[in-house]
């Protein structure tokens, strides 16, 4: 079974509780996909399906740029991590010129294809590890960086601080999407706007979720 038909036979076309207007392919639990994930590929220890869930803080993120299109509209815009799809989709929707979707699990990226044809947008998507890139080549291009949820770990975390913050002195505006996990560091941040982001406790620790939605400080 290829991805695109994986996709459709694990999940449910939903719409995102923060974010209704949009709609995903999403599972509707996180252990079963998880094990079917495995067997898809072929692989155990895979990493958790992130593709096939709204996150709290994607849905902040998602919220914010259709009520405030201003932030992307005409912008060339990169979303960074971006699993399911769901901010790609909302940059488009607000008037964004391009996104590119960044996301190195192959699933990802099949989801995101599903998902930006089920909401009527053209997302671009890649699989390269954007974090790699050398500090003078980050966010080139880019008038907008989106990251939602990957600051839950710690070397992912740096990873991406550097990353972004080479992005900003680059001169894109960098907003994240993130409900203070463990590893987001909120002295770098100046908080935009916060939400009661509904969730499933299967995935967090309650059924609604503080999250805000962050700007990179010069």
């Amino acid at each position: 079974m290829h991805g695109p038909e994986f996709i459709r036979a694990n999940t449910k076309l939903l719409p995102v509780p923060l974010a209704p207007e949009i709609c995903l392919h999403l599972a509707e639990e996180s252990l079963p996909i998880w094990r079917k994930t495995e067997e898809e590929l072929g692989l155990i220890n895979v990493p958790p399906p992130y593709w096939a869930f709204a996150w709290a803080g994607g849905q902040a993120l998602a919220r914010y740029i259709l009520d405030n299109s201003v932030a992307v509209a005409g912008a060339h815009v990169l979303d960074l991590g971006s699993g399911s799809g769901l901010t790609a989709i909302a940059a488009m929707r607000a008037g964004a010129r391009r996104v590119l979707a960044a996301d190195i699990d192959a699933l990802a990226l099949a989801a995101i294809d599903l998902n930006a044809a089920a909401n009527s947008v053209a997302v671009e998507a890649t699989r390269e590890d954007l974090l790699a890139a050398m500090p003078n080549d980050v966010g080139r291009g880019f008038d907008v960086v989106l990251v939602g949820d990957l600051f839950y770990e710690r070397t992912l975390a740096d990873r991406v601080l550097v990353y972004i913050e080479s992005a900003r002195a680059n001169g894109a505006d960098i907003l994240v999407g993130d409900p203070r996990r463990s590893y987001f560091p909120k002295e770098r941040f100046r908080q935009v706007m916060e939400y009661a982001v509904p969730v499933t406790r299967e995935l967090e620790d309650a059924e609604i979720k503080r999250a805000a939605v962050w700007r990179l400080a010069a």
